[in-house]
């Protein structure tokens, strides 16, 4: 097997013209929500938008220890929690790192809500879904919709 310059994660077989496999990046993300239906979000470090906390399942995580991992990199959550998944999205091409990646969203419901700002992040708070209806910025206006798969769970 040798790697494709074209794409990351692309793999040709040499032996074996016009036989390829792909492989690509799986990001988990939380949707933790408060008493008042207000959602976690944070700004990563040097982003300007909000996102839900999350990021790579890295080679060997379990599902849990990735979000665990995140959640305190980004949130500074310790402790345990439950998880539900709520969406897995179709692998999408990332242009910005030359890859595709699917997205895999879950409801994390802490068993301790305490959160601060993590090495990762620059800013987080609890905010009304719905102010992100309507933005400009695409990952904020998915804030909206993953909210509302959380509520139908």
């Amino acid at each position: 097997m040798t790697h494709s310059n074209t794409i990351h994660g692309a793999i040709s077989y040499p032996d074996t013209p016009g036989l390829n496999d792909f492989l690509f990046r799986v990001s988990l993300k939380a949707v933790i929500l408060n008493d008042d239906g207000h959602v976690l979000v944070v700004k990563e470090n040097g982003r300007d938008w909000w996102d839900i906390p999350g990021g790579g399942l890295e080679h060997g995580e379990t599902i849990k220890k990735a979000l665990a991992r995140e959640l305190f990199e980004e949130v500074s959550l310790q402790g345990d929690f439950d998880y539900v998944t709520i969406l897995s999205e179709d692998p999408r091409y990332q242009k910005s790192h030359n890859l595709y990646q699917m997205r895999v969203t879950f409801i994390v419901k802490p068993k301790q809500f305490l959160f601060k700002t993590g090495k990762d992040a620059d800013e987080i708070m609890f905010i009304n879904p719905t102010d992100f209806e309507n933005s400009d910025v695409i990952t904020e206006r998915k804030i909206f919709e993953y909210c509302q798969l959380a509520k139908s769970k």
